[in-house]
């Protein structure tokens, strides 16, 4: 913790805000919010309290904090999404569970406009707000302010009024009362609520109310009174409170990992390899990337195989060594973990490569038989807990003299992660491979045709993407491509 934290915890209010979580270079990496900030903000460094891997790698992070106060927990809500929306903190998307976020629907343009909450905002005209990381705050909040602003939630109207209507909560578009006009503008200043123009709407309905009053129009003012009143008891209802989980991410995955195979910390970087390849033909490797725990697709890469034919522990061995070498570990980070799709023979392989190129990178495979975990006794640099097994119900462990492998339960957080980062890099290879199998197809039939060299091949590739493409293009396409003559003879061959 650094002395600017120190101090700045010393100084937080006992108000709700929003929070601002900085690093060292004064990116804001999280924003959150908080019914009481000295509490809250507080919470993150405590040494007694639990906290999931990707929180614990987003308190070593924080240099400074800042906050802003405001005058109520649905206040706090609500600007919360819009400085996420503003800043983009990365943590904020790091830290989420496996929910989509919510939003806040309002259609302002139909007859009768409904207040929703939706976790898949459409094109449909209406205006959304958001996101929020948590549905259950948010419709909370919207039951306090139903209100002070009266709202329907209805898509279809029912054929008589409904209960809210005769509760006050809902300005009833189903009868004969309805006046449009007056709902619109009381939606818009639950908009601008949403907004966090909190002042201004009150201000509003002050003077509104008084107007009301100078005309002598008192069950509009007695109204309007009651709904201000509605607004400043706001500032004492709890929405989310201070008991909000520090294990924002829900996914245990990464601590059962650090603790099975005894890690001096989480691994902030997993690597995930695989080989592809159709009876030794067109090979490829796939090298994808896990950053705590999430799919860093901008991180992966894909590799063509320079070593012909069909074995595949060569294969890995030689994707290893070119990933592992100098040039590529300047470029890359270094992996915490790698995992290797594949049993002993493809673990041997990429273990003995990297004790070639003097690294120590932890390694472990994970078996489609089974989904067995895979993990070589002394060289996969790790040392498997025996508490930690102890703990864990129906797994087996199948020791010979240089591996050890594990069959752990299928719904466990480990395995379940483990399977994603082996299944996505058996999906890149595939794909890659494919695209490889697909152009070598094209360029073979291509190769056939008189007049047609490596650069006219080339051109119709990039263009048309395959040879079913070019088949489908007309002739005056490929004259723009390749000049009236040789699109002749392409229409000749190809037809």
């Amino acid at each position: 913790m650094t002395d600017q934290v120190k101090d700045k915890l010393s100084k937080l209010p006992k108000s709700p805000g929003v929070y601002f979580h900085k690093n060292f270079s004064g990116e804001i990496i999280y924003v959150g919010k908080a019914a009481v900030l000295k509490n809250r903000v507080r919470q993150y460094f405590q040494n007694s309290r639990y906290r999931d891997p990707k929180t614990e790698l987003l308190v070593e992070e924080i240099a400074d904090i800042d906050w802003i106060e405001v005058e109520s927990e649905a206040e706090a809500l609500f600007l919360e999404a819009e400085m996420i929306r503003r800043y983009m903190p990365r943590y904020n998307i790091l830290l989420r569970d496996d929910k989509s976020n919510a939003f806040i629907r309002i259609n302002l343009k139909d007859k009768a406009p409904s207040v929703t909450v939706t976790r898949r905002p459409m094109d449909d005209g209406a205006e959304y707000f958001g996101p929020y990381l948590a549905a259950g705050p948010v419709r909370k909040a919207l039951r306090y302010l139903r209100k002070a602003f009266p709202y329907s939630t209805h898509y279809i109207l029912p054929d008589r009024a409904c209960l809210q209507y005769h509760l006050g909560l809902c300005p009833g578009p189903e009868t004969a009362n309805y006046n449009r006009a007056n709902y619109l503008r009381s939606l818009k200043r639950l908009i601008l609520y949403i907004r966090g123009e909190r002042s201004l709407v009150v201000r509003q309905m002050e003077n509104e109310m008084q107007e009301a009053s100078k005309a002598q129009n008192f069950e509009l003012a007695a109204t309007l009174r009651n709904r201000l009143q509605v607004l400043k008891r706001l500032q004492s209802q709890v929405i989310f409170g201070d008991r909000e989980s520090l294990d924002l991410s829900k996914d245990h995955a990464l601590a059962d990992i650090t603790t099975l195979l005894n890690l001096k910390r989480p691994p902030r970087r997993i690597e995930g390899y695989d080989i592809s390849h159709l009876q030794g033909s067109d090979t490829v490797a796939s090298m994808v990337v896990f950053s705590n725990g999430l799919a860093d697709k901008a991180q992966y890469r894909k590799f063509k195989m320079r070593l012909a034919g069909n074995d595949d522990y060569a294969h890995m061995q030689e994707v290893i060594r070119r990933r592992l070498q100098e040039k590529n570990t300047k470029k890359w980070p270094i992996p915490d973990l790698i995992l290797i799709d594949g049993g002993k023979g493809q673990l041997s392989a990429a273990i003995n490569e990297r004790d070639s190129l003097n690294l120590k990178v932890p390694m472990i495979a994970l078996a489609k038989h089974n989904e067995e975990i895979v993990i070589h006794k002394g060289l996969s640099l790790v040392d498997i807990s025996d508490s930690y097994l102890k703990k864990l119900k129906g797994f087996r462990t199948d020791e010979s003299n240089e591996f050890v492998r594990l069959d752990l339960p299928n719904s466990s957080h480990l395995v379940k992660l483990l399977q994603r980062i082996r299944d996505e890099s058996h999906r890149f290879a595939v794909n890659y491979h494919s695209l490889l199998a697909g152009k070598r197809q094209t360029v073979s039939q291509l190769d056939e045709i008189p007049g047609i060299g490596p650069a006219t091949r080339r051109k119709l590739i990039l263009k048309f993407g395959s040879l079913k493409g070019i088949t489908q293009a007309n002739q005056n396409e490929l004259e723009k491509i390749v000049g009236h003559k040789r699109a002749e003879l392409l229409k000749k061959y190809l037809i």
